[in-house]
């Protein structure tokens, strides 16, 4: 097995942290908060308050199940537009009342159901986006398994995109890469070669800012460093003005 085909074994494995686990392991006074108020809870996307360091703080981010069970109240951690209105409603939230975000990511990409498109899963996604860009708080983005698609971009517009060590990150996965590309899902350790998708090939790149050391799949010590790296990050973005923190994210992405 090559290296890349390895940490996308590693990235989408059932075993990782997820958000909640996160949100139990480096904040402090964690609530959950539910609901888009328009149409449904989304159990894929989890949202709440929390303290960081000292600092209120909102956390978002992608819920994958640990189980079967989990994993059907979860949708398998494919948000459907009503989640990633949620999202948005409490990163706007976030704004008003002058809390950073921070948003985990682990989805193979957003849900492509009938229901999800007849609710407008496309338009959820691009609102997203433009939102973010010019949201008046700091936002860091960390991906702590699979980010996939514009499934994970929607939660990932942020002054700083982190990747803990062994996940990826893509425009798509490798099996939908290859079945495009070649017509062959068979080829996607192939094409996951070529794609650039793991953390190193894409901090060297420029995608994303830092890569954070893991010490296993569950590892309070790889917690406690993301802890630390939040903390100092947060402390440096609240200097920023709001016309400086608005326009280094307008150049971070324009650079691509």
């Amino acid at each position: 097995m090559s290296d890349v085909s390895r940490i996308l074994k590693e990235a989408r494995s059932q075993s990782r942290m997820t958000t909640l686990d996160y949100a139990e392991a480096i904040f402090e006074d964690f609530i959950e908060l539910h609901g888009d108020r328009q149409f449904a809870d989304d159990g894929a996307i989890v949202a709440g308050l929390a303290r960081l360091g000292g600092q209120a703080v909102t956390v978002i981010g992608i819920q994958k199940g640990k189980n079967l069970q989990d994993n059907l109240h979860r949708n398998f951690g494919q948000p459907h537009p009503e989640g990633y209105r949620k999202a948005l409603r409490f990163m706007k939230q976030a704004e008003k009342f002058g809390r950073p975000v921070i948003t985990f990511i682990n989805t193979a990409g957003a849900y492509p159901g009938v229901g999800a498109e007849e609710r407008g899963q496309g338009e959820a996604i691009a609102r997203n986006l433009l939102e973010m860009s010019d949201l008046k708080v700091p936002i860091i983005a960390i991906i702590i398994g699979e980010g996939g698609s514009g499934g994970a971009l929607a939660l990932a517009v942020a002054d700083r995109v982190w990747m803990l060590e062994h996940t990826m990150y893509a425009v798509l996965s490798p099996e939908g890469f290859a079945s495009i590309l070649w017509k062959d899902g068979s080829r996607a350790p192939e094409a996951a070669e070529l794609m650039k998708i793991t953390a190193g090939e894409l901090l060297n790149m420029g995608i994303v800012d830092k890569v954070i050391p893991e010490h296993g799949y569950f590892s309070s010590e790889t917690a406690e460093l993301l802890k630390e790296n939040l903390i100092t990050e947060l402390t440096h973005l609240k200097t920023l003005s709001t016309e400086q923190l608005l326009q280094e994210r307008y150049e971070r992405f324009r650079k691509y």
